[in-house]
């Protein structure tokens, strides 16, 4: 009997963790990136009144050079919770400055084959991300020191003057500065 009851809660168990932990994760802004799992137990959620500004310092890069930045994701990620949280898609306000050792994620195709034998992984990327309203800006001040010309870029970022200025400059307009 003591068997029978011992198997008999191992296979609830196992129903109930394979059934908490067997979703779907979802991508309610970002579709092919940063996907997010919904917690419905969570007391603190994102104000949907609010407005989400915020800028982000992208500084890391990876040695894979096949796959987009982790820190990149990141921001994919960020978005994805915010909305399923309960904040408005139309008030998520997100400006990135790249620069340091994720300025490579910023070369064109062409450009990033040339040095890695891949197309780019990070452009469709920063496709979705544009297309969802981000601000993708490069530190100009990487650019030169690693040798990069504008006609080396993907067309979806920027060149800023630096990582500092743009951070300094959405710091005073309010937003809340990350660093990933």
């Amino acid at each position: 009997m003591k068997k029978l009851l011992s198997i008999l809660l191992l296979l609830v168990c196992f129903g109930i963790f394979q059934f908490t932990y067997a979703q779907e994760a979802q991508n309610p802004v970002i579709p092919s990136y940063g996907g997010v799992f919904h917690a419905d137990w969570v007391v603190e959620k994102p104000d949907p009144d609010q407005a989400y500004n915020v800028v982000i310092d992208v500084a890391s890069g990876a040695n894979d050079k096949t796959k987009p930045f982790y820190s990149l994701i990141n921001v994919a990620r960020l978005m994805n919770l915010h909305v399923m949280g309960g904040a408005s898609k139309d008030k998520l306000n997100v400006v990135l400055a790249i620069h340091g050792g994720a300025v490579w994620s910023i070369l064109s195709d062409e450009e990033y084959n040339k040095k890695y034998g891949v197309d780019n992984p990070h452009v469709p990327l920063f496709r979705e991300l544009r297309n969802a309203g981000v601000k993708i800006f490069v530190c100009s001040q990487s650019m030169i020191g690693r040798d990069l010309t504008p006609d080396m870029i993907t067309e979806e970022v920027i060149p800023a003057t630096s990582m500092l200025t743009t951070m300094t400059t959405y710091q005073l307009k309010g937003y809340a500065a990350l660093k990933f």
